[in-house]
């Protein structure tokens, strides 16, 4: 618990994968790449439940190693379309129906490990003291890629993504745009009921991430994080 507040991290962790295949189980720096974010949340010592979910035996064999709960995945939330939203919604009302309820729900996704322990516990902190329905981790977005300046393709021709692209002479002119990275989102369960969505009305709190990471989609991707992840300092 933190603050008197209860918290469940869950883990999603398909075994398939169209970028990579079985992707959560390969290899980073000698250990499943699920294992490191498994790991990660056990040393987050508020955390009150650790949850894995999967649609893969190999998967979930992990799971019951580490110690942490593993649930299998039904068919109908195994498919690569379907929302963070629905899985969310559906292990949390499932532990709701046993009686076994929480404040908070920390999101790690396998395929982003660059993570700092300091950057959750204060995360998790601001959500409590400022009641925010939900914060995200963020990065800035390089202006070169910013959407005013990007183009979509319309039979042999390619035109602006948004017209307003024409009155942007020097980048001085272009706002602070933002991604979201994966690295950890954190609700509000009852506000996520609430809302029906992981997108509040009112927006998402953004917590900056400025630090160096990798989301790991392609076996480039792989290849350059096990560089990274030699040195990591959680």
């Amino acid at each position: 618990m933190l603050n008197n507040k209860k918290f469940v991290a869950l883990i999603p962790a398909r075994g398939g994968s169209k970028g990579i295949k079985f992707k959560n189980l390969k290899n980073l720096c000698g250990k499943p790449l699920v294992s490191h974010t498994i790991e990660f949340a056990k040393n987050l010592k508020f955390i009150d439940k650790v949850v894995l979910s999967s649609d893969n035996k190999k998967i979930l064999k992990i799971g019951e190693k580490k110690k942490i709960t593993s649930l299998k995945r039904a068919q109908n939330l195994s498919g690569d379309r379907v929302s963070d939203f629905k899985l969310i919604f559906n292990i949390l009302k499932s532990f709701k129906s046993q009686k076994e309820n929480f404040d908070y729900l920390l999101y790690l996704q396998p395929t982003s490990p660059f993570r700092k322990l300091n950057d959750i516990r204060k995360a998790c902190k601001v959500i409590i003291d400022k009641r925010y329905d939900t914060i995200w981790s963020i990065n800035k977005v390089s202006d070169k890629y910013h959407p005013l300046k990007l183009f979509e393709k319309k039979n042999k021709f390619i035109t602006l993504y948004d017209i307003k692209g024409q009155n942007i002479i020097a980048r001085q002119q272009l706002d602070n745009i933002y991604q979201r990275n994966g690295i950890f989102y954190i609700f509000d369960v009852k506000k996520l009921f609430k809302n029906k969505s992981i997108y509040p009305k009112k927006g998402v709190f953004p917590y900056l991430i400025n630090y160096k990471f990798i989301n790991i989609d392609t076996l480039n991707d792989l290849k350059f994080s096990q560089k990274l992840f030699q040195n990591w300092e959680f």
